[in-house]
């Protein structure tokens, strides 16, 4: 049965956290990926990826909200436009980044890899071994092997 460690990419491409937003987005659009692992001494701490880029570009929606009795209600939900807001703001990638990252290990096999991806809607599974980032399996590595 195939593991991650038979598909999976090892020369990843990753960022530091100090990284730029705007170097990040060039070093995607260079190597044709859509998401970097932000790693600091092998430790992984973040994903930073083309939907972190694009809810930086987007408009920002200010929640609605009612004013009764001097104080406000908010409407709609402001925890999410806070989270919004700082990744509109962000200048470097650990302010965009997303921090819960689902991670496999090399043995993993591709039926449990395939299965993850789809129940968390993720594209991307960065390959960790003894806590240090060894590779990354995309959805375009599940569909190369299963077209091979």
């Amino acid at each position: 049965m195939k593991t991650a460690r038979d598909i999976m990419t090892r020369e990843v491409i990753t960022v530091d956290p100090e990284t730029s937003v705007e170097d990040a987005a060039k070093l995607m659009s260079k190597h044709r990926v859509s998401g970097l692992p932000v790693v600091k001494d092998g430790k992984l701490l973040g994903i930073v990826s083309e939907k972190d880029l694009i809810v930086k570009d987007k408009k920002l929606h200010f929640p609605e909200y009612i004013n009764l009795i001097g104080g406000i209600i908010y409407v709609e939900s402001y925890r999410k436009f806070r989270e919004e807001f700082k990744k509109y703001i962000a200048i470097r990638v650990e302010e965009l980044m997303t921090t819960e990252v689902e991670t496999i290990e090399p043995d993993t096999p591709l039926n449990e890899i395939a299965t993850l991806m789809s129940r968390e809607e993720v594209n991307r599974l960065p390959v960790l071994e003894d806590g240090k980032l060894i590779g990354i399996v995309t959805r375009a590595d599940l569909v190369r092997d299963m077209a091979d």
